[in-house]
């Protein structure tokens, strides 16, 4: 987890992670504290992982991204490393607004981060470079 997020969402995050590997699913209080503190975006974040539309990336050089599938299909690459998205949602609420802590994207990354969940693929550092620069998509 970043140290970007407030004590109180590294620590739901935590309990989710704990929570999960003891019982294989999320207990409702924890849901609803997802709710709680992430807003709407954590039921649409919840579904991004139910749709496994989460995979983290990772290349020799030990650099690691996560890409989400969005709703619409287009594919998002998120930095958790510095707690940003290049969807609309994310510059808008969170960067002008200032209303939410993360995008579904993001959240969805730390979900699967936390619960293990998403789809892990090795890419080259070429590749890597590739993705970090906008040249490429999905693990091409």
């Amino acid at each position: 987890m970043s140290s970007f997020l407030p004590a109180v969402a590294e620590e739901l995050l935590r309990d989710v992670k704990k929570a999960y590997q003891e019982t294989s699913q999320i207990p409702d209080d924890l849901l609803l504290a997802l709710k709680f503190v992430f807003g709407p975006s954590a039921l649409q974040a919840l579904d991004l992982v139910d749709q496994r539309s989460v995979s983290c990336l990772s290349s020799p050089s030990g650099r690691t991204v996560f890409q989400v599938v969005g709703g619409s299909g287009r594919l998002y690459t998120c930095y958790t490393s510095c707690h940003y998205c290049p969807c609309p949602a994310f510059a808008f609420s969170v960067l002008r607004k200032n209303d939410s802590l993360l995008c579904k994207h993001i959240l969805a990354a730390y979900l699967c981060q936390a619960m293990g969940l998403s789809q892990q693929e090795a890419v080259t550092d070429q590749q890597m470079s590739d993705i970090l620069s906008g040249k490429a998509g999905r693990g091409t």
